[in-house]
């Protein structure tokens, strides 16, 4: 596919590519220094109060394919617009690999779509080879980022308590929501194993903090975009007021297809596809900053080739795309005969967990794996979702009626029976652990596809070692033993090494990192400990990718605080003139 390229007049001081958790922290850090700025995202613009893209608060019937996942990857009434699969956007597998890639559409990206779990990397996470000798240091630490976790929570909201665990640092609080009557009877069973289980730390806000933002009025529907901004979403928490300043110029539906470099290597700005007249595009600035998520800004470095980086840009080493890697997770669902016939009563409280398991086994040996997860819990009285009350009669079956009647099936007063019995009786159990890196898992340019831009895609090798697997296997057995000490049925055939104990394919936790990894090295690594590129003096990257490792939390909290290290680092080199 030919396009004309034609340039905007204009130069900018930083051309930001992505709008999410990185992107988004970046645009508001520069912009308050009073840089001038260019943000491309590859979607349409996004406001959770705007009553034609407004979801929270709509009845099931209002969807207009009442949840089927073909509209979005969850459903109609999920706030994410992309998913696995994109039609225009293809991308390959290699070497019979199944990696599945998540792409968010739209101002915000990611951050309008996760579970708001908002953790810090502990000192032992920035450290892991010199624990288990495993991977590799950061070339940071903890102590480098807490300032900016700080920052972070101080100014996004997060609610948590303080609880002086060595690896699970704590920060600037705000009140937690109490705990729901699934999540006290299981907290009753792991406590007495010596598992710990606490308040969750969820960037949602249990009071105000600013007049723009209210606080969660716990209607649970945070997946749906908050229509008083509560939670946390790079759009209305950070991009939308600071464009009151003036600095930030939004570029909507672009498609970034490379960073263009000078005769001398620089990076003089990006190309992108108009997704409206089809056209390509130069946007020029004297600094770029890649944010389009670990995978995409891979695919932007190693589609950027000139006759000075004949390899892709920033990639001297051989290491962009290199060592991605996503989180791993396995679950198992439960019924509680002793939560059954419950009296109704409201009990939504946040989109999400409100009490959750950090990771105990830090000073304890494990079989055939050392990194760790944490346990995340689901059930309750929320509002019913789509296809409720299928599948009745085979609860039914685990728990026979009083009155001998337990034929299988029913509908009418039997189906409403049924719902009544066990409606509030169900509970999830999900474990999210480390993975180790690999320099063999890594995504690439497919030499014979492309998009329907003309952007070459990538193409994904990925395998998960033993010791995600054995990982997994420690997951279900304790998740098992949990529901044993409840008096509880697991639901479900337990998942054996035969289906890798449920360990889930890679890149559906939607946690992937790594592929512009930092290091003192450049032979080993892409960018430095700023996420500047070894390479390109003027090339940042402050999404997932700059991550040695992920540890067993989320990485979103880490990405915002490193986007701010480095817009700090960004504002400094170029009062000094260095860049």
């Amino acid at each position: 596919m030919a396009f004309q390229i034609k340039e905007q007049g204009k130069e900018y001081d930083v051309v930001i590519v992505g709008s999410g958790a990185g992107g988004g922290m970046a645009a508001k850090t520069l912009s308050d220094a009073g840089l001038k700025i260019a943000l491309l995202e590859a979607g349409p613009d996004f406001d959770s109060t705007d009553p034609a893209q407004r979801t929270q608060l709509r009845w099931p019937w209002e969807s207009p394919r009442r949840g089927a996942g073909s509209t979005r990857a969850f459903g109609d009434f999920d706030m994410a617009y992309g998913g696995w699969n994109i039609e225009d956007e293809p991308y390959t597998q290699k070497d019979g690999s199944n990696f599945r890639w998540f792409r968010s559409r739209m101002l915000g990206g990611r951050t309008n779509h996760w579970g708001r779990i908002s953790l810090r990397f502990g000192p032992l996470d920035f450290k892991r080879k010199d624990y288990d000798g495993k991977g590799d240091n950061w070339p940071i630490s903890y102590d480098d980022v807490a300032p900016y976790y700080d920052k972070v929570d101080q100014l996004i909201g997060v609610f948590g308590t303080k609880e002086n665990m060595p690896n699970e640092p704590d920060g600037y609080f705000l009140p937690p929501p109490k705990p729901r009557l699934h999540e006290l009877y299981v907290r009753d069973s792991v406590l007495k194993m010596g598992i710990p289980m606490i308040p969750s730390r969820l960037s949602m806000l249990t009071k105000k903090l600013d007049d723009r933002r209210g606080p969660c009025f716990f209607c649970s529907q945070c997946s749906r975009g908050c229509m008083v901004y509560a939670d946390f979403s790079s759009a209305y928490s950070l991009i939308q007021p600071t464009m009151t300043d003036g600095n930030i110029e939004m570029y909507l539906n672009a498609m970034v297809r490379e960073v263009i470099t000078d005769e001398n290597g620089r990076a003089t700005g990006v190309s992108y596809i108009n997704k409206e007249d089809m056209k390509e595009y130069v946007v020029k600035g004297k600094v770029v900053v890649l944010a389009a998520s670990a995978a995409s800004s891979a695919r932007i470095l190693l589609n950027s080739k000139s006759r000075a980086h004949p390899n892709g840009l920033a990639n001297s080493s051989n290491h962009v795309g290199r060592y991605i890697h996503d989180s791993t997770g396995s679950g198992m669902m439960a019924l509680i005969p002793e939560l059954m016939d419950r009296q109704r009563y409201n009990e939504d409280g946040v989109g999400g967990m409100h009490l959750y398991t950090p990771w105990w086994g830090n000073d304890q040996k494990h079989d055939g794996f050392t990194r760790g997860y944490h346990i995340e819990y689901w059930g309750g009285m929320g509002m019913p979702a789509y296809g409720f009350g299928f599948g009745m009669e085979n609860l039914s079956r685990l728990v026979p009626r009083e009155n001998g009647d337990n034929r299988p099936g029913g509908y009418g007063k039997r189906l409403k029976e049924d719902v009544r019995r066990f409606y509030g009786s169900t509970l999830g159990f999900a474990g999210r652990g480390e993975s180790i890196p690999q320099y063999d898992n890594y995504c690439e340019i497919d030499p014979n596809t492309v998009d329907s831009y003309g952007i070459p895609v990538l193409r994904f090798h990925y395998k998960w070692t033993n010791d995600e697997v054995m990982q997994a296997k420690h997951m279900v057995d304790t998740f098992e033993e949990i529901i044993h000490n409840m008096g509880g049925i697991v639901l479900g055939e337990k998942p054996g090494p035969e289906r890798q104990y449920g360990l889930t394919k890679p890149g559906e936790i939607i946690h992937e990192v790594g592929t512009t990894r930092m290091g003192n090295d450049k032979n080993t690594s892409v960018l430095n400990k700023y996420c500047q590129a070894h390479d390109v003096d003027n090339l940042f990257v402050v999404d997932g990718g700059p991550f040695v490792s992920q540890a067993d939390k989320n990485p979103t909290w880490t990405i915002l605080a490193l986007s701010w290290r480095t817009s700090d680092y960004i504002v400094d080199q170029l009062k000094k003139q260095n860049i």
